[in-house]
């Protein structure tokens, strides 16, 4: 970034700072460097350090120079800020520690916000940007606010944090977006390149399922995911993907990188056949590949359990320093043995190869000149000779295809005789092989025919014969033969009681419910609005049965809609039926409820929850009889759903929290 750091150089200590002990953040013209400030405060500590413990800790000292952020430790700071004016204030903390965690005094608690490199977006109080952190006052506001800065690996970029006002946080996240274009630009190239190129190569495997192409894919695909690795350290808005997985995305750059040398090792192998020119080379270069993967693999395990960053650094050092000459050293063997038309692609490739490398070595290292004075300058030239690599090899696997395909007519010449004298034999056999085929044809079609005729008939009958025996079932269970009894005992005492008004209102309810079910068990499908109906009725009669401790709500966002809809008659019968008699009236609580909701806000959705015994506990209470309505309900559904386009789905949920029963909830949905 051209501007990175002078931008922010040329703004430091600009801010005004109150005299009561605190910042004000109403007066922070441009940005305000926090180190060296007498009203900021710091203390060092372990990373396991809870803020609690913080709050309470008493070593506080003027937060300097001499307060870093080594791995091994956490760095706290502690401020006070100010809003002194009538508006709604908003500051951003700018930091580049990997770790950067914000508790801000907010009503009666603190507010708690994340961000830095190594952070899952998720979890970040800023999605744009790792290294802001949005900071609100509101007006007339005092609030305290406690810094935890922390960091995964020593890293010399990481200066002290500072805050800036809002306008010159968007100043700078423009100038910072403006400068980091160009790679994000040549980033998005270079992995577009790379798919397209990575298409081509899958359908060749597809078609011809050659190994030389499963390896160039396999180079191709590491080598895109190295290039969504680079995105992550960019701006990048869209792709950028490893910005959910940071610590991982930290720990592939390395593994992924010796991943795709191992496939370009094993790709060489086969495009150039070493084999065939020194058998010596060929099993040098297959160790050299293996010894790739099973450093990237190792490299990758070391990371996840046993993570040192120096031993890291070091090992990353020596591990280029045997790998950089023993390639020089195979590459001139493989052109002083190797006399393969395709050398040249090798030559060219492994050129670009080399110059990227080098040149993104000595970026990384030890220059960081204004030629390269760019967002990810390092990797952007690595990634340069790694396409003009690819492109070689592109050229190179198209120019294979074609000595493969003359090589291919070469061998086809020497049959084309062969098949030339055999052609008028085999039609010959041909003709009489037709003949005895059709014959034999016919015979099994004419017998296939009437196998499947036979077995549809079956399958008819069979279906038939379910569908008859179902509805039957439906029929004699649509009521249990407890609630009629009990019904006809609550008539007897309502007239034995003199309540001779009540008792004909409850024999008109209930001859009508009985007249439903006689006349909807012989329809094949009602409307939703008339089974609305039935049950309202049904649940009068249970609630004139059993008085004030059924305590049930029926709703329904529109019954005009409801009539939209079709379902089996008498299907939420059984089920409400249950729910009653089986989850709330052996049920201890005080309030039995039982909610029916019809929902079509969306598509028709049918919901019966009680607060019951739950399905557990009832099924132990009835080991003697059990009730055959959700079984038959499961039936009738899927004999439906069979029969017609619409479907529709049944679920039951038995609802808990913390290990005790809450109840019961079906769900039907259409």
């Amino acid at each position: 970034m051209k501007h990175f750091f002078t931008l922010i150089s040329s703004y430091l200590l600009l801010g005004l700072w109150c005299l009561q002990g605190q910042i004000v953040a109403d007066s922070i013209a441009h940005n305000l460097e926090l180190v060296q400030s007498n009203k900021v405060k710091a203390v060092r500590t372990g990373l396991d350090v809870s803020f609690k413990e913080i709050q309470q800790q008493t070593a506080w000292k003027t937060y300097d120079a001499s307060f870093t952020t080594p791995p091994e430790k956490a760095l706290w700071l502690s401020f006070e800020m100010e809003n002194s004016s009538g508006d709604t204030i908003h500051n951003y903390l700018y930091s580049l520690n990997h770790y950067t965690t914000v508790y801000q005094e907010w009503g009666q608690g603190f507010k708690k916000m994340k961000n830095g490199y190594f952070v899952p977006l998720p979890q970040r109080a800023n999605a744009s940007e790792n290294f802001f952190t949005k900071l609100t006052f509101l007006p007339f506001q005092k609030s305290q606010l406690y810094i935890r800065l922390a960091v995964k690996k020593v890293h010399s970029k990481i200066t002290a944090p500072a805050i800036f006002s809002e306008n010159s946080y968007w100043e700078f996240a423009l100038s910072n977006y403006k400068e980091q274009a160009y790679s994000i630009g040549f980033i998005y190239f270079y992995i577009i390149s790379l798919f397209t190129i990575l298409i081509f190569a899958l359908v060749f495997w597809i078609r011809l399922r050659d190994n030389l192409y499963l390896h160039y894919l396999g180079y191709l695909v590491f080598q895109l995911v190295y290039g969504f690795l680079a995105l992550r350290g960019t701006l990048a808005p869209v792709g950028n993907f490893f910005n959910y997985f940071p610590k991982l995305a930290d720990d592939l750059m390395e593994p992924v990188q010796f991943a795709f040398i191992g496939f370009y090792v094993f790709f060489i192998l086969k495009l150039l056949r070493v084999k065939n020119y020194d058998q010596l080379l060929a099993s040098i270069l297959k160790y050299l590949g293996l010894a790739c993967f099973g450093y990237a693999i190792a490299q990758f395990l070391f990371t996840q359990l046993f993570y040192d960053g120096e031993v890291s650094q070091q090992v990353f050092t020596w591990v280029r320093l045997i790998i950089l000459p023993l390639n020089f050293v195979l590459i001139f063997w493989i052109i002083y043995k190797v006399k393969h038309p395709l050398l040249v692609y090798f030559i060219v490739g492994q050129t670009f190869f080399f110059i990227g490398a080098l040149l993104a070595s000595y970026i990384g290292y030890f220059s960081q000149g204004s030629m390269f004075n760019f967002k990810e300058a390092a990797n952007i030239v690595f990634q340069i000779g790694l396409l003009a690599e690819v492109y070689c090899f592109s050229l190179a696997l198209g120019k294979n295809m074609f000595l493969l395909q003359k090589e291919k007519e070469e061998v086809n010449a020497g049959f084309i005789a062969q098949l030339q004298e055999n052609q008028q034999l085999q039609k010959n056999m041909n003709r009489e092989l037709d003949k005895k085929v059709n014959e034999k044809t016919e015979e099994l079609i004419q017998l296939y025919s009437e196998i499947e005729q036979e077995k549809q008939q079956k399958i008819e009958d069979d279906f038939m014969k379910k569908i008859q025996e179902t509805e039957m079932i439906v029929l004699r269970a649509q009521m249990n033969p407890h609630f009629i009894f009990n019904s006809m005992t609550a008539i007897k005492n309502l007239i034995m009681t003199g309540r001779n008004d009540a008792a004909m209102t409850y024999l008109d309810d209930f001859s009508s419910l009985l007249r439903d079910i006689l006349e909807n068990s012989n329809r094949e499908k009602i409307t939703v609005e008339e089974e609305f109906e039935f049950i309202k009725l049904y649940l009068s009669l249970e609630k004139s049965r059993m008085g004030p401790e059924l305590n049930y709500s029926l709703q329904v966002s529109s019954k005009e809609e409801l009539s939209q809809y079709h379902i089996p008659p008498l299907l939420l019968q059984p089920l409400v039926e249950n729910a009653i008699w089986h989850g709330l009236h052996p049920s201890l609580k005080a309030e039995k409820k039982l909610s029916i909701v019809f929902d079509t806000s969306t598509r028709l959705k049918i919901t019966i929850e009680d607060n019951g015994i739950g399905r557990a506990a009832s099924d132990k209470r009835e080991k003697v009889h059990k009730s055959m309505g959700t079984k038959i309900v499961k039936d009738r559904l899927a004999l439906y759903n069979h029969l017609r386009e619409e479907t529709i789905h049944f679920k039951i949920t038995d609802l808990e929290e913390d290990g005790i029963v809450l109840g019961t909830r079906i769900t039907l949905t259409y």
